[in-house]
């Protein structure tokens, strides 16, 4: 790894102002994602599954967690995963809330065992085992696979009756959030669908579609619902391998965002304090996300971009931020007005936020040099793609016990055996000759 001209001190402790200032920055860049994933999943799911207090003190517990498991040595901020948000909601629509919970929880300890053998074996398997032609296909069905939700929250589906209002919001939301995305400058480019957001609330307010009164009912402070096991359900295995096989994209991610990292803080995250060390803490904050009732978590590039932009890598600012997303969930008035917000807005923002997760699938694909010139590829993609957006399902059986892989980890895990055991195909005489032409031509005396 090369590093950065400036190695930034992850031990810094800024003075209290600029301590505080850096951490309410840190706040705004994981705010908007972090409470998207609680309204999306429970707009797609037609009931609460989710609640923004509990993602946002859970987001800020996780993160305290992370901080502890890798002994400060890493100042990245934990958030919801928009990774998660089909298969919650396919995982509570099998096994209701048990399942979905129990789904995130199992999610937690798979991380906590891959960074076990990472610890013991290293970490060269896992490019083996998850190389680019798995992961870009998938990242894709994450995005594809929310599409149609954004159209409905819009309003825009076939056969509905249109109305303006809601195209209007939904427009003022687009439109800001790709402007700001595209020409925004400093700190406004890294919240450019918070701005999206707020654009198009101040727009649904101006034509009548904000209901206030949950903001007037509600008390200024409150406890978040927590949702815990033996407690509010019993632990409901059916719906595990609805949700558990995207741990395996989230763990790709987890990496991609370290080295992102490591690059700008001029210090190699992944070899101190170690892979092993941010996956188990990756991993613990998803398990009492989980234990807790919130979503899943996941490692933020927003929070990278902001240490990237303000040369500040303190895992004190870092440490300040989660305790103030810890604070937010317990004000009751602030999180029942973030519940107002329209489908509209959401569904505007939405339409450049899954277009955005999709074409990362796709930058995963040219980044890496994925050559479609081998069928081999071509099959890996292609299966994936066809099962993770045509909707298939496999269900097993075993006495009582009933199992279901579907959508996007039915195509992980076919995406994974056919890249492992699909033999690579041989190159023709011709291709062989070029190669060997050109390593001629590298050749000097």
């Amino acid at each position: 790894m090369k590093e950065s001209e400036m190695v930034l001190d992850v031990n810094e402790k800024p003075t209290i102002a600029k301590w505080i200032i850096l951490a309410i920055q840190h706040v705004f860049a994981m705010f908007g994602a972090t409470i998207l994933v609680p309204i999306l999943v429970n707009s797609q799911a037609g009931e609460t599954v989710l609640t923004i207090p509990v993602a946002l003190v859970t987001s800020g517990i996780g993160t305290l967690i992370y901080i502890l498991c890798t002994k400060g040595k890493s100042p990245v901020y934990l958030g919801s995963s928009f990774a998660f948000i089909a298969p919650i909601v396919a995982a509570y629509l099998k096994g209701g809330l048990s399942g979905a919970m129990t789904g995130i929880m199992v999610v937690g300890i798979i991380y906590v065992i891959v960074a076990t053998i990472i610890k013991f074996v290293g970490k060269n398997w896992i490019n083996k085992l998850l190389p680019p032609v798995v992961i870009g296909p998938m990242i894709m069905i994450i995005g594809l696979g929310l599409a149609p939700s954004a159209i409905s929250q819009i309003g825009i589906v076939s056969g509905a009756e249109i109305e303006w209002k809601p195209i209007f919001v939904a427009l003022v939301s687009f439109l800001v959030t790709a402007v700001v995305a595209v020409r925004g400058k400093g700190f406004f480019k890294i919240i450019p669908f918070l701005i999206g957001i707020v654009s198009g609330y101040i727009a649904a307010i101006f034509v009548g579609l904000v209901d206030f009164t949950p903001v007037v009912e509600a008390t200024f402070f409150s406890i978040p619902q927590f949702m815990l096991p033996f407690v509010n359900y019993v632990p409901n295995f059916s719906a595990v391998l609805t949700i558990a096989p995207i741990a395996i994209v989230t763990m790709a991610e987890h990496i991609g965002d370290h080295m992102a990292l490591s690059t700008i803080i001029g210090k190699d995250l992944l070899a101190k304090p170690g892979l092993d060390r941010t996956l188990l803490g990756d991993g613990i904050a998803t398990f009492v996300a989980g234990l807790l009732g919130g979503p899943a978590n996941t490692t933020y590039g927003e929070n990278t971009s902001v240490v990237g932009m303000t040369k500040v890598a303190s895992v004190w600012v870092i440490g300040l931020a989660a305790i103030f997303a810890i604070c937010l969930g317990f004000l009751g008035k602030f999180t029942a007005l973030v519940s107002t917000i329209p489908n509209a807005v959401l569904g505007g923002v939405s339409l450049l936020l899954y277009g955005f997760i999709s074409v990362n699938g796709l930058k995963v694909l040219i980044e890496n040099q994925v050559n479609f010139r081998k069928t081999k590829n071509v099959i890996v993609a292609s299966a994936m793609l066809v099962l993770g957006l045509g909707g298939a399902a496999i269900s097993i059986v075993a006495g009582d016990v009933s199992v279901t892989i579907s959508g996007m980890s039915l195509a992980a895990i076919i995406g994974i055996l056919i890249n492992l055991f699909l033999p690579n195909e041989k190159e023709s005489t011709e291709t062989q000759k070029q190669i060997v032409e050109k390593n001629k031509e590298k050749v000097t005396f």
